[in-house]
């Protein structure tokens, strides 16, 4: 251990970053140990000293809530030692977005926080993570970090944990952060921020609602699935309609008894970017947004279906109720 060197916590995960194809089935497969995961970057010990937790090793479609929730625990905790100067955390892209979004949620340390990916596994030519690898740890180290949340690196960007989702099943330009843009990028080596940090806000959850799912909403859609999911004892439902944040008028009866029962209903719209606007209702508009926002319906502004679900998740098992819930979904 270089004593003048700082020391970064690694959370590893799996994914396609710790991945290589297996020649006798051909399937890539996450099997690459953190301390071997560690030796694909060259120099990595000239950057920085290294502490490995080994938290899982799944494919990110596997990822479960508890998981991510144990994760950011773990994240927290480790955090709280003054040796530790900062955390990075390999994860798989599927779910990666939710998993760095819950812990931007409930991390309250100031110290970064950096998640890294790869599209490509160690077995392809080009892979991109033992580079995006040592990207994360620069960025993790830069002084400029601090205070920025929880962060996302691929690709020489720097995304903001809060604003980012993958737009493409398999080109490494696959991460964008819709209506807000990168936090920064990696100039060669040089961490470089382009706007100052987003105000983030803290919940303090010690527990996660799980009973929370996502209802998609399509044209002719009825409202079979919501009575389900509210017969089930279920706590939240993530609505995701279409354009600035609509329904079909057929799901409205199920809507409203899901309220009337006191499930919390938000909703999300299926564009990849923009804000809601719930503007469409009365007789002529019956379903559209104002309609549902008039009736008790949350709307999540610019968070994707999946990313409003865990927000809620979050949100429920830290208590809140109505009017703390509409300021915590206005809040980006």
């Amino acid at each position: 251990m270089n004593q003048h060197l700082p020391t970064v916590a690694i959370f590893t995960t799996g994914g396609t970053i710790a991945s290589r194809i297996d020649p006798a089935t051909g399937a890539a497969g996450a099997v690459e140990a953190p301390e071997d995961l560690i030796q694909t970057v060259p120099g990595i010990d000239r950057l920085a000293n290294f502490e490995l937790h080994p938290v899982a090793m799944v494919p990110s479609w596997n990822m479960t809530p508890e998981l991510m929730w144990q994760l950011a625990q773990q994240i927290e905790t480790t955090l709280q030692r003054p040796e530790i100067t900062a955390a990075v955390v390999t994860h798989g892209t599927d779910s990666v977005e939710e998993t760095a979004y819950l812990v931007s949620l409930v991390n309250s340390a100031t110290k970064p926080v950096v998640f890294v990916v790869a599209m490509r596994n160690l077995s392809e030519t080009g892979s991109d993570g033992p580079r995006n690898l040592s990207d994360a740890i620069r960025t993790a180290i830069d002084p400029a970090s601090s205070a920025r949340g929880v962060l996302l690196v691929v690709n020489q960007t720097i995304h903001d944990a809060r604003f980012v989702t993958k737009t493409d099943t398999v080109n490494p330009h696959t991460f964008e952060s819709p209506d807000f843009g990168p936090a920064g990028i990696i100039d060669g080596f040089a961490v470089r921020y382009l706007h100052a940090p987003a105000r983030a806000r803290h919940l303090p959850a010690n527990r996660l609602e799980r009973r929370v799912e996502i209802v998609k909403a399509v044209t002719g859609s009825d409202g079979a699935h919501i009575e389900w999911l509210v017969g089930r004892g279920t706590k939240g439902i993530v609505l995701e309609g279409s354009g600035a944040g609509n329904v079909p008028v057929t799901m409205l009866p199920a809507i409203n008894d899901a309220l009337a029962r006191g499930v919390t209903v938000v909703l999300t719209s299926r564009c990849l970017s923009g804000f809601l606007s719930p503007i469409y209702g009365g007789a002529s508009g019956a379903g559209g947004g104002f309609d549902l926002t008039a009736a008790g319906v949350i709307p999540a502004q610019h968070l994707p279906s999946q990313k409003a679900r865990i927000k809620l998740m979050v949100a429920l098992g830290s208590g809140l109720e109505d009017h703390a819930l509409r300021e915590l979904f206005a809040f980006p």
